[in-house]
């Protein structure tokens, strides 16, 4: 079977994660990755069996490598902008961890350089591409629950407290510097979090109509700022000109675990792990509650690589439904500075 070849660039967790995925994708193959911390490289060297040559400590040379076909950028936040745009310009195909950038200005930019060139570009939200949310559009679009009235979608991990001890929460020192603490790096609950569920927002309007920029609107914001300048806590409500709405909340500060609770007119439908995938979904109507099984056999990175890989295979250079479009980056870049910046 052909494959297509892979890079990352940047080892950090994140990309160790997503390098597992390789083992159980056919038509995708890890091929490079880059770094400038030595220890990682050879880590990569001695789990992923990458050769010698395809190890670069310098970014540059991974995007100039021919062999390479696809380069998933899984840098900091802050980094993003500048490495997409290096990539555009020497021809690479790209996926990019969330958020995809800073800023509406930074992707604006993006999409504009994107449109000179025939190059495949994605965000990297792999909950899309696990076989759960398949299971959970098919019951939405077959209106097992109802014409959409609302929905709500959290994302929220303490990150300031350790566990009680006599009852009483300690509290953790923060660091700074931390990416997720510091705002020039691209901090904050919203940013790094809240991206999911305004993302997943966009996904179940959209069964409804189109949504654009006109038919939106971000209001109710409620904000929380931490000791280093960043949201640790937010809320707010995503409403649609059509009617429907989306209750989506992010955190640092609270264990709000990652469940979405979609309401039609005649039930709803809970997914208690949006983001990392589970093994069944639940759909009530009239009190009745009914567990659907979903196949979930696979590291869920390896849904995302397998299906992007497909679509570069067949010479196709956008992510495919219902993989996150460039259109809906844009939307959901905008949603975030409207939230973050009220």
């Amino acid at each position: 079977m052909k494959k297509v070849n892979w890079g990352i660039l940047g080892l950090g967790e994140i990309a160790q994660n997503f390098a597992k995925a390789f083992s159980d994708a056919e038509n995708a193959k890890l091929l490079a990755s880059s770094s400038k911390n030595s220890d990682k490289l050879r880590y990569f060297e001695k789990n992923f069996e990458i050769e010698k040559k395809y190890l670069f400590n310098n970014y540059d040379d991974l995007i100039s490598c021919k062999d390479v076909d696809i380069i998933y950028i899984a840098l900091p936040n802050s980094l993003h902008y500048y490495w997409i745009k290096k990539c555009i310009e020497n021809n690479k195909n790209i996926l990019v961890e969330k958020p995809a950038t800073l800023n509406f200005e930074e992707i604006k930019d993006i999409n504009r350089e994107l449109d000179k060139k025939k190059l495949f570009f994605g965000e990297a939200f792999m909950y899309r591409y696990h076989p759960q949310i398949d299971v959970a559009l098919k019951i939405i679009k077959n209106e097992e629950i109802g014409k959409l009235i609302s929905m709500e979608s959290n994302f929220g991990i303490n990150l300031l407290t350790k566990k009680k001890f006599f009852f009483f929460d300690k509290k953790k020192k923060i660091d700074p510097h931390n990416r997720l603490f510091n705002k020039k790096l691209g901090g904050g609950c919203i940013l790094d979090l809240g991206c999911y569920p305004s993302s997943f927002s966009l996904l179940v309007s959209s069964l409804i109509n189109q949504t654009t920029e006109q038919n939106l609107q971000v209001s109710n914001v409620i904000k929380e700022i931490g000791e280093t300048n960043v949201d640790i806590h937010s809320e707010a409500k995503l409403s649609n000109k059509n009617g429907f709405y989306s209750i989506i909340k992010a955190s640092f500060k609270k264990n709000l675990g990652n469940k979405s609770e979609i309401v039609g007119e005649k039930g709803k439908l809970i997914i208690n792990n949006t983001w990392s995938g589970s093994d069944s979904i639940t759909k009530i109507t009239d009190n009745n509650y009914k567990s659907i099984n979903v196949e979930n056999i696979k590291n869920i990175y390896s849904y995302q690589i397998e299906k992007i890989s497909e679509t570069l295979l067949n010479d196709i250079f956008q992510p495919q439904y219902p993989g996150m479009s460039l259109d809906e980056t844009l939307l959901n870049m905008k949603i975030i500075d409207e939230w973050a910046n009220v």
